[in-house]
């Protein structure tokens, strides 16, 4: 996978939200991956950056206000790449959780308690990637 987003830029961005070693996972409840846990995230809108996608993103499904998030890595998702997923993480983030109708079902989860979760494509080595970029100072 490359990381060129000059070529071809992220249509989509989703966030790792890191509390006390733990991040907010959601449940999907529509499709694409309906049922399945994953970060918060979504689609870019016309004239936003990838950052801002994934500020609005994460207010619309869990209503919590993010601050400086990192970039962790692009993914490619769905059938020839159809998203180009731009992973942000960030512990910095303000609010009470409200979520939206998009969000079945949504909990703080240690990433070693992934394997027991139906999860979208290497959750587990995003998660990884995202707690390393976190460690970094």
């Amino acid at each position: 996978m490359t990381d060129d987003v000059t070529d071809n830029p992220p249509n989509a961005a989703s966030v790792a939200i890191v509390r006390e070693g733990k991040v907010l996972l959601i449940k999907r409840a529509f499709a694409p991956y309906q049922n399945l846990w994953t970060l918060p995230g979504g689609r870019l809108e016309p004239g936003e950056t990838i950052e801002q996608c994934a500020i609005r993103e994460i207010m619309e499904e869990v209503a919590l206000t993010i601050r400086n998030p990192r970039p962790v890595m692009v993914q490619n998702l769905g059938q020839e790449g159809t998203f180009r997923l731009a992973v942000f993480a960030t512990r910095d983030f303000s609010g009470q959780i409200r979520a939206s109708d998009e969000v079945a079902d949504h909990q703080w989860m240690d990433p070693a308690a992934l394997i027991a979760l139906r999860t979208t494509s290497r959750l587990d080595d995003v998660l990884a990637r995202a707690f390393a970029v976190l460690a970094q100072n």
